[in-house]
């Protein structure tokens, strides 16, 4: 049985905001749930962000079991990205989060006219 002290207890809601927290992470499921799902389209659908910095999303979410990378061997070779079962169920959580960020965007620039 482990030691209740050494037991790092967490927020729920913590826990949550630590998988989709980073650059574009929320774009990039609500991208692969519509069919986006290969890098070059990613890369095109978010033009300000860097390479790197896609692919680094996609490790942190693949190692946080919410999307799968399935490499399609055909000619030439092609790397496709999915939502896990796992990650399919924080997509409406996610799509809810970006509907109420939206408005609040929307808001922020009816107070700033």
């Amino acid at each position: 049985m482990q030691d209740i002290e050494n037991i790092e207890i967490t927020c729920p809601s913590d826990a949550f905001l630590k998988i989709i927290k980073g650059k574009c992470k929320t774009t990039i499921i609500v991208l692969i749930k519509k069919g986006r799902n290969r890098f070059s389209e990613m890369k095109r659908t978010l033009p300000t962000i860097s390479e790197r910095m896609i692919a680094k999303q996609l490790n942190e979410l693949e190692s946080d079991d919410i999307i799968i990378r399935k490499v399609i061997e055909a000619m030439p070779l092609r790397v496709e990205y999915y939502l896990t079962e796992y990650g399919e169920s924080i997509y409406p959580i996610v799509r809810d989060m970006r509907r109420w960020g939206y408005k609040h965007l929307e808001k922020l620039n009816t107070l700033e006219l």
